[in-house]
This record gives C-alpha cells, structure tokens and sequence, in this order.
C-alpha cells in the first residue's frame, strides 16, 4: 500500500472510531510506529486530523462526546488501577467530594466496608453506588441532569459546591496537558468542576494516559491547581516529569 492510500484509510478509521493510535495502527497496517508518526504528522498538516499523545482525532470531532456506557467499557483495567491507587489518599474519618466520570465512578466501587467518610458528588451513578455503603454519610448535589453524563450542573450544583470546603476533591476530566490545562466537552460540565477545585482542600486527579494531550472545548483548570496525578504506566516518563514541572506529584498505577 502506497502512503496516500494508507493516509486516506488511516482518516477514514479517525472518522469511524473518533480517535486512532499508534501502535494499533502499526499493527493494522504491519508498518514501523515511525511510519504512521509520519502518516499522523501528514494529515495534520493537511488540517485533517489532530495529533494527541499516543494518536490522533479528526479535525471535525475534537468534541465528540462518547455516551456513559462506551466510557465505562473504555480502559477498564487502568481505571481500576488508579482508583485503588487512590484508596491510599482518602482522609481519615474527612470528607471528599466525588466528580461525575467512569475512573471516580471506579474509585466509588472500591472504598472499602469499613470506609467512614462523608461524600459528596452530583453524579448520580456514583450517589446509587454509594446508597447503601454502610460507613458513607451522602450528600447529592442537585440541578439539571446532563443525559450523556448522568451528573447535575447549572446553578444548583454551583451554588451547592460553593457552600462546602471539603479535605480531598476527586477530580475527573476528558483531556489534561501542560500547554492546555484540564478540559472537558460541556460548557456547564466545566464550571461545575470549577466549583469543586474551589471547594477542596486538595485536589486529586484521576486520569488514564490516553487522555494526555488531549484538549477540548471547555477550559476549567491548570495542572498547577492539581497536587496529585493519578493515572496508568502508559504515561510515559517525559510528559511524567513535564506535569511534575508544573508542580503536580504523578502516580503511575
């Protein structure tokens, strides 16, 4: 297969799946990583596609926004590594504020029996999980329901979040960097997560690799407002040491 016609099926799978990656396309298309670099490089030239870590999106859906149940089938190994990483840095007998997101959502399923903590989140899948938790004390916070998301935003959760200081805010987001901050897709989603930033003592983010480098629509945050990182060893060490550059401390689950 010449080049141009790699190029054009590489675009033509960005487009299908909303977002391709090195590796598997090497192995696709039984070419170096280097190669496809270049196919990526090419095509984002051409205004086509957008180079992320590991990968790349097309130009024309740098927002899409895939519904719960394709984020929750989505790197499910990793996302259970960070949330049991993340069990270590609960507070003693304190208080943590949960987003709305599939990792935090993971991190909900994994506090213990014996956890005594008071909760609060506006995700409503993570308010069912945590119902009945024994050692729990539950505070949901209200407002319109986004349906991609199941989580409240609007001025309810805003003025909610504003009214609370908790110890440790678990933070969630679809895109983090150096250069760009933390971003999401949603206008609304993002003030919401502005509030929680504002509303904790310390700030834990808990991201898979595959979301470095990514940048969306909405800006809610710099990594300089996270004191921890959270996410799987397929962070590589350079951009590791970038983010601990800009002070926040990195595990690699």
């Amino acid at each position: 297969m010449y080049a141009p016609e790699r190029q054009q099926a590489i675009l033509h799978l960005a487009r299908e799946r909303g977002r391709v990656e090195v590796l598997a396309l090497a192995d696709e298309f039984q070419v170096t990583a280097e190669t496809i670099r270049r196919d990526l490089n090419a095509l984002g030239r051409a205004g086509l596609l957008r180079r992320v870590h590991g990968g790349a999106i097309p130009v024309g859906r740098l927002d899409f926004e895939p519904d719960l149940s394709e984020r929750e089938s989505t790197a499910v190994g990793e996302k259970e590594r960070i949330a049991a990483a993340a069990l270590d840095h609960l507070p003693q007998d304190g208080s943590i504020i949960l987003d709305a997101g599939t990792t935090t959502a993971a991190l909900a399923a994994a506090l213990p029996p014996d956890a005594a903590l008071t909760v609060v989140t506006h995700g409503l899948p993570l308010a069912t999980r945590l119902a009945d938790h024994p050692g729990i004390e539950l505070h949901i916070v209200g407002g319109r329901v986004r349906h991609r998301t199941r989580a409240a935003v609007d001025a309810w959760a805003l003025r909610a979040y504003g009214e609370i200081t908790a110890d440790v805010l678990f933070l969630a987001t679809n895109g983090f960097g150096t250069d760009s901050g933390l971003t999401t897709v949603d206008l609304a989603e993002a003030a919401v997560k502005r509030a929680q930033i504002s509303a904790a003592r310390r700030v834990v983010l808990l991201a898979d690799s595959r979301k470095y480098g990514e940048d969306h629509f909405a800006r809610f945050g710099t990594l300089e407002q996270v004191d921890l990182l959270i996410t799987d060893t397929g962070l590589s060490d350079d951009a590791a040491r970038a983010i601990e550059d800009k002070g926040t401390e990195v595990v690699r689950a």
